[in-house]
């Protein structure tokens, strides 16, 4: 039995699934995306472990901002951001400290 998978991320962000169920997408170039798939389009992140950095959507983190969502940065779990829709998606990157290699 394995006890250990590998991956190839550099970095995690967590980001809320009821927040961004709650606001029904909101980002992308059509504005109609949910944050996660946005934000994974935008980096140019490829599926899985296999992907430079892994953006996972997590249950309700009980923050529950109106008009927003929940996203933090595994490295830097102490500041949790509430980013409001159509915020530009480089704008969070930076932010999270993520870096796009070529923006889609």
């Amino acid at each position: 039995m394995k006890r250990e998978v590998r991956s190839n991320w550099q970095a995690m962000v967590l980001v809320c699934g009821k927040c961004s169920k709650k606001l029904g997408g909101g980002f992308g170039d059509d504005g109609r995306k949910p944050l996660a798939k946005a934000l994974r389009r935008y980096l140019g992140l490829r599926k899985g472990r296999k992907g430079a950095a892994g953006i996972v959507e997590t249950r309700c983190m009980g923050v529950c901002p109106k008009g927003a969502v929940v996203v933090l940065n595994g490295a830097d779990a102490r500041v949790w951001h509430l980013v409001p829709p159509a915020t530009d998606l480089g704008t969070v990157a930076r932010t999270l400290g993520l870096e796009a290699d070529q923006p889609a």
